[in-house]
């Protein structure tokens, strides 16, 4: 058992979504019915996180993600939540009201979520999803649902946009080459 595990676990690492890579553009649907465009952020350190509103961890996550957000948005932290479970549209508003959350939160089908985190669509996605995109609109950090960054999401989280919030804006910094 402990081998297919560990098989599957090294399957995943193979398709991995590269990291820094340019954000794609992605529509966030909202009850308001204005939708958000993650590119109308540029120029903001952007934490995206992919939930499902039934899901404790990602309640968690979102909880975490907000006592962050509440500390570091005058330095340009953007958080927005995206539901991706069935009938999300109907369940984003009592999200935000039971966890007091003060960033947005809307849905998007599935498809386009696969397609932006690069996730393997044979592959089943666990959640939270979390991706931190920099002002210049490169996605610098991507975590899948059960990495050990949720272990301790507000530190972690918080030492990671620190350094993207002090960065100056303008053109995307060159990956450091990749090691074998």
């Amino acid at each position: 058992m402990r081998f297919f595990v560990l098989a599957a676990l090294a399957a995943f690492s193979l398709f991995a979504a590269e990291v820094p890579r340019p954000a794609p553009d992605f529509t966030v649907n909202t009850t308001s019915g204005k939708p958000i465009k993650l590119s109308d952020y540029k120029g903001k350190v952007v934490v995206v996180e992919f939930l499902l509103t039934t899901c404790p961890h990602c309640q968690k996550a979102s909880q975490g993600i907000n006592k962050v957000y509440r500390e570091l948005k005058a330095q340009g932290l953007q958080p927005v939540g995206v539901a991706v479970n069935d009938m999300a549209n109907m369940l984003v508003d009592d999200y935000v009201k039971q966890f007091n959350l003060d960033f947005p939160v809307g849905w998007s089908p599935r498809e386009p979520v696969i397609n932006f985190l690069q996730h393997p669509v044979m592959m089943m996605m666990s959640f939270p999803n979390l991706v931190i995109i920099d002002k210049s609109g490169q996605i610098r950090h991507q975590f899948p649902g059960g990495d050990k960054f949720f272990e301790n999401e507000e530190k972690n989280l918080r030492d990671l946009v620190l350094p993207l919030l002090k960065a100056p804006s303008g053109a995307p910094r060159k990956a450091a080459p990749k090691s074998k």
